[in-house]
């Protein structure tokens, strides 16, 4: 029978709002007294350490934003002495300064230990073989994976992403059976795995996929060519500790998020109010244990939406949906709103469509914007169907989506594939 080493020992919704209410407290106070910065936001919204009656005060505290990272460069936050200091990450951003995380060994030992629920929560055992195939160095993503497997007492191969050559050797050699990576770089294996012929010999059980989205479509092909028996969804970023603050159980009905180490918000990113439970809106988060940089209402970017009811599982923890993109991710196109996941949907759910595909928006000359999408055929999929499945896919955006698209569809294989995240959109307007 399996037993629960890492999971939180709280049975009622009660004893959970008792321990976020504590560590809001303690949050604030340690912000307040450690932060010059947090000192004049608190201030300034009219909130001090004593303030902090119930979890309704929430509200009352200011957002932080990336910027409040990123002015403060290269240690932002910081509330405590350099001398308790263990360890620093740094977000993977690709414009502007970096920001740069400060962690205490409590910091480091509070991430294995919610890392290793992870694990736990995808019901591993000290037998299983974790292949992390995600990047090492100063971003969070492969040492959080690490730390937490060996936190577990899973057997930890450290591969780092890319190197197809050496990813399908380990496989076989080692019998993996668990791979850690990005959707894409998934992807790209199980198509690997396919043209050499390995699938029969490799021991692929789970798959745990963070960093980015991952449509059904891409989910369902990957099961095919690997057979795998779970994917889960592994949230996390860097400003709260890292990869691995929740995971969906077995029964892939949401993300049981850590909410003993941080509260959790949805608000609606235009107006900062709250969202309901089923609504889409933008994390916000709340850090509860965090002493190196904590956490006041920060605002993520990523979109999602809180689950309500109860999990099969039968877990306290709550949910949140999977992240369903990012508020910057929004593309703007002759007056509407769209999101990516948008086009994602539709050609998710075609038949005779692979999952790869570009978003190209161009201005032309005449000084409209115009959407191309390029999608995938199928592998087995006729060319002649090409301009069939052109139409309907045009249609179908033209319904849903209320723009125009001019569809390509492409050979199979034809669209470039990413041992990180895959770049969907390419506007080319200025």
């Amino acid at each position: 029978m399996r037993t629960n080493r890492f999971m939180p020992e709280f049975k009622t919704a009660q004893e959970l709002r008792d321990i976020q209410l504590k560590g809001l407290q303690w949050t604030v106070s340690h912000a307040y007294n450690g932060s010059e910065h947090y000192r004049k936001k608190l201030s300034q919204s009219g909130v001090g350490p004593n303030d902090i009656k119930s979890l309704d005060d929430l509200a009352r505290l200011p957002f932080t934003t990336a910027d409040d990272l990123r002015e403060g460069y290269p240690f932002p936050l910081l509330c405590v002495p350099f001398d308790q200091v263990v360890r620093i990450h740094a977000s993977s951003g690709t414009t502007g300064k970096k920001k740069v995380l400060c962690y205490t060994k409590k910091d480091i030992d509070d991430w294995a230990h919610f890392f290793a629920r992870c694990y736990e929560m995808a019901e591993l055992t000290s037998q299983d073989r974790v292949q992390i195939a995600v990047g090492y160095g100063v971003w969070t993503a492969g040492v959080g994976f690490q730390l937490g497997c060996e936190k577990f007492g899973a057997m930890a191969i450290p591969a780092g992403p890319g190197n197809m050559d050496m990813q399908c050797q380990f496989l076989v050699d080692f019998q993996s059976t668990v791979m850690c990576c990005t959707a894409s770089m998934g992807l790209l294996l199980a198509e690997e795995v396919n043209r050499r012929g390995l699938k029969d010999k490799i021991n692929l059980k789970q798959m745990i996929f963070g960093s980015e989205r991952s449509s059904e479509a891409m989910r369902a092909r990957m099961r095919e060519l690997l057979g795998v028996e779970h994917m889960f969804d592994i949230p996390g970023m860097t400003e709260l500790y890292g990869p691995g603050t929740g995971l969906d159980c077995v029964h892939h009905t949401g993300i049981h998020y850590w909410a003993d180490y941080y509260i959790l918000e949805t608000v609606d990113p235009e107006t900062l109010q709250p969202t309901a439970e089923g609504e889409i809106g933008e994390m916000v988060v709340t850090s509860l244990r965090k002493e190196g940089v904590p956490l006041i209402r920060y605002r993520t970017r990523d979109l999602t939406r809180l689950l309500p009811g109860e999990c099969p599982c039968g877990s306290i923890l709550p949910r949140h949906d999977r992240l369903l993109g990012r508020t910057d991710d929004m593309i703007t196109f002759r007056g509407v709103n769209i999101y990516p996941r948008h086009i994602d949907n539709i050609l998710s759910t075609t038949r005779g469509i692979s999952c790869e595909y570009q978003i190209v928006l161009d201005r032309k000359n005449d000084g409209k914007d115009y959407m191309t999408v390029k999608a995938e055929r199928g592998q087995n999929v006729d060319s002649a169907q090409n301009d069939a499945l052109s139409r309907n896919i045009a249609t179908r955006i033209k319904h849903s989506i209320l723009v125009s698209a001019d569809v390509q569809v492409v050979d199979y294989g034809s669209l470039p594939r990413s041992e990180k995240k895959s770049k969907r959109v390419f506007d080319n307007r200025d």
